[in-house]
């Protein structure tokens, strides 16, 4: 059976250990060197990032995420051992793992290591897919002959060189198709390696929950249990006219997955469809001052990754939580396209005090949408603003500044509220 050692990558016939290097980190299976498409997906990507940046906090349990009301983004191994997972409540994580040290988010410097890490993929094939800053697509079909191995190998050096020369650890899924690729890369982490090839598929999936598939939520759980469909055993019981009859759409996804089909490609680049940022609050507040500040300073953070893509949106949407958690959302349609900090606030600001008599409120966010090229963004100017102006050329001024001297260089008084 074909082999590979995940640490010298030797390949080889299956034996316990190498033979190269006596590792015991052997891959073997029957398909090893002839399936293509993976997905991998970075460790506790967050968490391992702080924990490189300092070590002192190696075997310590970290929780990357908000305040006591806010949720966790991410949780080391440490702590997950705990009960601790991501989208968990951070009252509820901090019970479970008091002794852990919470860290608020980093989102640019996160992004900055991500694209550190496709850079090594785009080494390996054009054909990356993100789905987000840790995870990623690749179909590495036809590379053999350009790389003088096959992809098992190529992935396998992948995630050696991520450890070597970025500190960071990831998990590949192999298979013939992405659904089964994500679901392969979740088998063994951390610093795993899983492969289902074509000819167990069928076997694999049979008594598996269908709560492994894309889309199929706690309520679409549900839906499918009533109807007496707990495992990809049980779908395949359905034909995919009553499936789609019973479920719509999803029917007929439900029906080519149980079957381990899955004919979506590896799709390079996607185009983003929006940029948002938002924070939950503290506490309650209906303080138009404070809320006020994290209007501007959300807005900035959307101006700067859009500005940072030369990136454009013709939407600003404005989200908020009330303190009994029920949500409202606006948007503003804009007849040309927005990067402007001050034009994205001001618009926000004004759709905020619409609502204001509603809170308080435990979240705030601000986002754009309908993205395009950020060339001739904020050029058709306001005639019922005549100050817009000179506000865009103060902003592009201060944009300036902080390119060259840092983001701490300047910045407004409301900031600070």
């Amino acid at each position: 059976m074909p082999a590979l050692c995940r640490d010298c990558l030797a390949t080889f016939d299956s034996a316990p250990r190498c033979p190269r290097c006596h590792s015991p980190r052997v891959l073997s299976h029957p398909e090893l060197f002839e399936l293509s498409i993976a997905h991998m997906d970075c460790d506790a990507f967050y968490a391992s990032v702080e924990k490189r940046d300092n070590p002192a906090l190696a075997d310590k349990p970290v929780i990357v995420g908000g305040g006591r009301r806010g949720v966790v983004s991410t949780a080391c191994y440490v702590a997950r051992i705990r009960g601790v997972h991501s989208a968990m409540p951070m009252f509820q994580a901090l019970r479970l793992c008091p002794d852990a040290v919470v860290i608020r988010p980093r989102g640019d410097h996160y992004a900055a290591v991500s694209r550190q890490i496709r850079a090594l993929m785009d080494e390996l094939t054009p054909a990356v897919e993100p789905l987000s800053l840790d995870e990623a697509f690749l179909d590495l079909t036809g590379t053999e002959r350009l790389h003088g191995a096959p992809p098992a190998v190529m992935l396998a050096r992948l995630v050696r060189r991520m450890e070597e020369e970025l500190g960071l650890s990831g998990s590949i899924g192999l298979s013939h198709n992405k659904f089964l690729a994500k679901i392969a890369s979740d088998l063994d982490k951390p610093r795993g390696f899983s492969v289902i090839g074509r000819a167990e598929t069928q076997a694999f999936l049979a008594d598996r929950s269908v709560g492994l598939i894309w889309g199929v939520g706690a309520v679409t759980r549900a839906a499918l249990e009533r109807a007496g469909i707990r495992t990809f055993r049980d779908l395949l019981r359905w034909e995919e006219a009553d499936l789609t009859v019973r479920f719509g759409s999803m029917g007929v996804r439900l029906w080519h997955f149980a079957r381990g089909r899955d004919m979506r490609p590896v799709s390079p680049d996607q185009p983003m469809k929006s940029i948002s940022n938002e924070i939950t609050l503290p506490e309650d507040t209906a303080d138009i001052d404070i809320l006020d500040g994290h209007l501007w300073r959300l807005s900035e953070k959307v101006s700067d990754r859009a500005k940072a893509r030369e990136i454009a949106g013709r939407v600003v949407v404005l989200k908020l939580k009330r303190a009994d958690h029920t949500s409202l959302s606006r948007r503003r349609s804009l007849p040309d396209s927005t990067r402007s900090a001050d034009r994205i606030y001001r618009l926000a600001r004004a759709m905020f005090d619409r609502v204001a008599g509603e809170g308080p409120f435990r979240l705030i966010g601000v986002g754009i949408g309908d993205l395009g090229p950020g060339a001739g963004a904020d050029q058709a100017g306001d005639l019922l603003d005549p100050a817009a102006e000179k506000r865009q050329a103060a902003e592009r001024a201060t944009d300036r500044i902080r390119a060259r001297f840092g983001k701490a260089a300047i910045f407004k008084g409301r900031a600070m509220r």
